[in-house]
């Protein structure tokens, strides 16, 4: 497995990075050889937040974590990307690479349950009218959503936006 580390408003250490390294390179069993995790440490005010996502065949894994300690931070979160890939073992093992699910005796987590079926509770229809981003994340504040999907009169194509945890606003734009 590869590994991106960075930083933002912090300076990644040697020690900082090699803790990432030999905490998230856990999870290499899981993954192709050439697989990326970008991991990406921040600090603000005082919260020590780490962001990993893992792209691979067909997917992304993503887990962060907000702690008063960088250390634990990186610690919770690759405990939090390691129960999401097992919870979802059966539908990720063709995703993944063989054999990634071979449990030794000692491993912790062989005993998580899988999510056995995913349940849609509710469907709902909507007209979507063209609108500016602006317009959208009013008009998602006025229903008190955390997101919104709407098509974007500039780009004419349909978007979602929403409230991230940290008070701003997130956009989401499809790629072809």
């Amino acid at each position: 497995m590869k590994f991106k580390v960075s930083g933002k408003n912090i300076e990644v250490t040697e020690a900082l990075k090699n803790k990432v390294i030999s905490k998230i390179g856990k999870l290499s069993k899981f993954f192709q050889p050439e697989a990326e995790a970008h991991v990406t440490m921040s600090v603000e005010k005082n919260r020590h937040i780490v962001e990993v996502t893992i792209p691979f065949n067909g997917g992304v894994i993503r887990g962060e974590v907000q702690e008063g300690d960088m250390y634990t931070s990186i610690d919770k979160v690759v405990d939090i990307v390691e129960k999401q890939i097992l919870r979802n073992k059966t539908r990720l093992e063709k995703k993944l690479h063989e054999g990634a699910f071979k449990f030794e005796n000692g491993d912790a987590y062989r005993d998580i349950p899988e999510e056995k079926e995913f349940r849609v509770v509710r469907s709902k229809k909507f007209a979507i009218k063209p609108m500016t981003i602006d317009e959208a994340i009013l008009q998602m504040n006025l229903i008190g959503h955390e997101f919104f999907v709407f098509s974007n009169a500039d780009t004419k194509e349909v978007n979602v936006v929403y409230k991230r945890k940290d008070g701003n606003y997130g956009l989401i734009e499809p790629e072809f």
